[in-house]
C-alpha cells in the first residue's frame, strides 16, 4: 500500500531575516560633521594645559587650583552621563547636538570675558555640559547612520576625536597666547565651536529609513537603564576607562608645565611635545581598533598597555630632557590602544543592542570620573610635595586599571 507523499516540512522562520544594509554616501558626511562637533569638546577642554603657566601668573593660581580648571570641566559630564541618554531620546540627535555645541560656545565666551578665576571656573562647568552631551550624541548619530555590520570603521575614526581636538589646541594655543594673551585661546575655542554648531545644524538629519526601534539602540529608555546598571562587564569597562583617563589626562594636563619649570622649555616647545604624542595616538587608535577586530581577544589590547604605562608614566618625569620627546611619542602608541578598544568593546558586552546607548553612557561616567579626580589630586600632590611623588601616585591607579581589565568577560 502506497502512502500519499507528504510535502516537505519547511523550517519555521518567525521573522524574515533582515537584509544587510548599505552605507549611503550621506552617512560619511554625517561622520565628518559629527567628528568636527566632537573635536570642539576636547579642543576646549585642553585649552588649559598649553597655557597653564600663563594662567597661573595672570590669575594668581596655584597648581592645585589650575588643575581644578581641568577637573571641573568633567564634573558636569559625570552627573550628566546617564541623563544624557534620556535627553537624547526626548530631543533627538539634531537638537541635542545643537545644545551641546551652544554650551561650548557660551562657556568659551564666558571664559574669554572673565576677569577672575571664579567666573573662569564656572565657564568650565558650562563647557562640560557640552562635552557630556556630545559624548552620547556622537556615537548615537554614527549608530543611526551606519548599520551594525559596517560600524567598526566609522567608530574607529570617531574614537580619535579627543587626540584630534587636543592636538589642534596644543599646536595653536602657544601662538595665540603669545599674540593675544590667554583670552585669545578662549576666543578661538568659541569660534571653532560656533563653526561646528553651524555645520551640524545644516547637515545633521535622521536617516529616512530610521524606525523607533532603531532609535532605541542609541537612546534606550528605562529598561535600558535598568539592564545597564545590572551589567557587571560594562561597569568594569567604565572602571578601566576611569583609571586610564585619571592617569593620562593628568599627564597631559601638567606635563607642559613640568617641562617649562624643570627642563626650561618654552610654552611652544612643550606644546610640540604633547602634539607629537597626540599625532601618534591619531594613527595608533584606529590601527589598534582594526587589529582588535581581527584577533581572538580584545582584552589583550586594553590590559597589556596598562603594564607598559606603569613603567613609562613615572619614567617620563625622571628622564633627561633629551629623551623626553622619544619617550612621550612611544607612550602615544600605547595610549591609543585603550580608548579605541574599550569603546569597541562596550557595545559587545551589552546583552541587547537596544542597550548600547546606555552602555556608552556608563563608559562616559567612568571617563568623567577620571577627569574629575586625576588633575585635582595630582595638582595637590605636585604643589605640596614633588613632581616625582605626584607621578608615582599614578602607578597604583594604572595597576587597578589592569586588574579591572583582567576581570572583564569579553572575547
Amino acid at each position: 500500500m502506497n502512502l500519499p507523499e507528504l510535502p516537505a516540512a519547511k523550517p519555521a522562520v518567525p521573522h524574515p531575516p533582515r537584509e544587510q544594509s548599505s552605507v549611503t554616501p550621506y552617512a560619511w558626511i554625517i561622520l565628518v560633521v559629527v567628528f568636527l562637533l566632537s573635536m570642539a569638546a576636547p579642543l576646549n577642554q585642553f585649552k588649559v594645559p598649553p597655557v597653564m603657566p600663563v594662567l597661573i601668573e595672570a590669575l594668581d593660581l596655584t597648581l592645585g587650583s589650575a588643575g581644578l580648571l581641568m577637573s571641573v570641566f568633567a564634573i558636569t559630564g559625570f552627573f550628566l552621563a546617564l541623563p544624557a541618554g534620556f535627553i537624547l531620546q526626548r530631543l533627538g540627535l539634531k537638537t541635542t547636538g545643537l545644545i551641546a555645541a551652544a554650551c561650548l560656545v557660551a562657556g568659551s565666551l564666558m571664559g574669554a570675558l572673565s576677569a577672575g578665576s571664579s567666573l573662569l571656573l564656572f565657564s568650565r562647568v558650562v563647557e562640560g555640559l557640552g562635552m557630556g552631551l556630545i559624548s552620547i550624541t556622537a556615537p548615537a548619530a554614527i549608530s543611526a547612520w551606519f548599520p551594525a555590520e559596517k560600524r567598526g570603521a566609522p567608530m574607529g575614526i570617531w574614537a580619535a576625536w579627543v587626540p584630534a581636538g587636543s592636538l589642534l589646541m596644543f599646536l595653536l594655543a602657544p601662538a595665540l597666547a603669545r599674540d593675544g594673551g590667554w583670552q585669545a585661546v578662549w576666543w578661538f575655542g568659541a569660534a571653532f565651536s560656533a563653526a561646528a554648531l553651524l555645520l551640524y545644524g545644516i547637515f545633521m538629519r535622521t536617516p529616512p529609513e530610521q524606525t523607533p526601534s532603531d532609535l532605541a539602540i542609541a537612546a534606550p529608555g528605562n529598561a535600558g537603564l535598568s539592564r545597564a546598571l545590572l551589567n557587571r562587564e560594562i561597569w568594569l569597562l567604565a572602571g578601566v576607562f576611569a583609571c586610564f583617563i585619571y592617569a593620562m589626562l593628568t599627564v597631559g594636563t601638567f606635563f607642559p608645565t613640568f617641562l617649562v619649570e624643570q627642563h626650561g622649555y618654552t610654552l611652544a616647545e612643550a606644546s610640540r611635545v604633547l602634539s607629537a604624542n597626540n599625532a601618534v595616538v591619531l594613527v595608533a587608535a584606529p590601527l589598534i581598533g582594526w587589529l582588535s577586530d581581527r584577533t581572538a581577544s580584545r582584552k589583550l589590547f586594553f590590559t597589556v598597555p596598562f603594564l607598559l604605562l606603569i613603567v613609562l608614566v613615572p619614567l617620563v618625569f625622571q628622564i633627561a630632557a633629551s629623551l623626553v620627546v622619544v619617550t612621550f611619542i612611544a607612550m602615544g602608541s600605547i595610549t591609543g590602544a585603550i580608548p579605541a578598544v574599550v569603546l569597541s568593546a562596550a557595545p559587545e558586552v551589552m546583552e541587547n543592542p537596544r542597550f548600547i546607548g546606555m552602555g556608552m553612557a556608563v563608559i562616559t561616567m567612568g571617563q568623567n570620573l577620571g577627569m574629575v579626580a586625576g588633575p585635582a589630586a595630582f595638582g595637590f600632590l605636585a604643589e605640596h610635595s614633588t613632581w616625582t611623588i605626584a607621578a608615582l601616585s599614578l602607578v597604583p591607579i594604572l595597576f587597578v586599571g589592569f586588574i579591572l581589565g583582567r576581570l572583564v568577560h569579553i572575547r
